[in-house]
């Protein structure tokens, strides 16, 4: 099952996006919270950690296999990976079905890492770390489709957002207006996606929030997602 081929391009653009992060669904029954989830899901998050660039051991490519035969949503693997290993690593999970690959503007070859996910067919996407200023997305907003702002500290559940998070968007946003850019490369915000912190993120630039706990933890999963999508241009905070 794969999405269309210009899945990207259909994307909403005048609401938020749910960009919903498998880390965070009962891994021993994901195909259910997949199958309960799906309709209401614009992209899904997989976290891929090799224990090195990041503390923690996450998804691994058999597993973006298995969960690209149960959904035709698109697959962002967000690739957390050292540089002897990444070019490897963008292949393995290129072949496990990832649609987007996101890499980190912290990995010493991110121009050679970008250059081999086109080559593979796929889009690409940047990740910025808490410490990484958001001037090192010039090198590269005007050849990758999503650029991801970290708002917590790497490979660990459960952060609070970080005091930055909101003006680092903003800074990122106006990059990316000023470039012309802002319909063609989306800003996402990743880490202390909270209620209390959905609206500020999205009012300071973002297009898209990755939610973990948010939504698999919520009462009414489908009042929380309608909840997110409330989130539409022209309007400032949250629906009620």
């Amino acid at each position: 099952m794969r999405p269309n081929a210009g899945w990207f391009d259909e994307l909403p653009r005048d609401r938020l996006l749910a960009e919903v992060s498998l880390w965070s669904a009962d891994l021993l029954s994901i195909g259910a919270d997949i199958d309960r989830i799906d309709s209401l899901t614009d992209i899904y998050h997989l976290d891929v950690s090799d224990g090195h660039f990041s503390p923690a051991l996450l998804i691994f490519p058999d597993l973006v296999a298995a969960i690209r035969k149960r959904s035709a949503r698109p697959l962002h693997v967000h690739l957390m990976a050292t540089d002897d290993i990444l070019s490897y690593q963008i292949d393995q999970f290129a072949d496990a079905g990832a649609d987007l690959i996101s890499v980190h503007a912290e990995n010493r070859d991110l121009g050679v890492a970008l250059d081999l996910i086109e080559r593979r067919g796929l889009l690409s996407g940047v990740v910025l770390q808490l410490d990484t200023p958001v001037d090192a997305i010039r090198e590269f907003a005007g050849r990758t489709k999503l650029i991801t702002l970290l708002g917590t500290r790497i490979g660990v559940k459960g952060q609070g957002l970080d005091q930055a998070a909101t003006r680092r968007l903003l800074a990122a946003r106006s990059y990316l207006s000023n470039a012309g850019l802002t319909n063609q490369t989306l800003l996402a915000a990743d880490g202390g996606i909270r209620e209390h912190t959905v609206s500020d993120l999205w009012n300071a630039g973002a297009q898209t929030v990755v939610l973990g706990s948010l939504a698999f933890g919520a009462p009414d999963i489908g009042a929380r997602m309608s909840w997110i999508r409330g989130h539409v241009v022209g309007r400032t905070g949250a629906q009620q």
